[in-house]
């Protein structure tokens, strides 16, 4: 079978060459990129409810309010 010579690492999944001598570190960059893929899911639902919560009348209710705040109505 074959083995790949590099390893995603497990905190930010960048490839990493297993038989390097040399220690990984990981960008804030990726890290938080690899961590964010991770919560996809979890985000996708989140704009789902919002989305289905500014479909009922307290949601546009709360839009409303939202945009007459900005304009400085309130």
């Amino acid at each position: 079978m074959f083995h790949s010579r590099y390893l995603p690492c497990p905190d930010c999944g960048a490839s990493v060459d297993r038989a390097g001598d040399s220690q990984h570190d990981c960008s804030p960059e990726r890290l938080a990129d690899y961590q964010l893929f991770g919560l996809r899911d979890e985000v996708a639902e989140l704009e789902t409810r919002v989305r289905d919560y500014l479909r009922t009348s307290a949601g546009r209710f709360d839009a409303w309010l939202a945009a007459r705040q900005v304009r400085g109505e309130a």
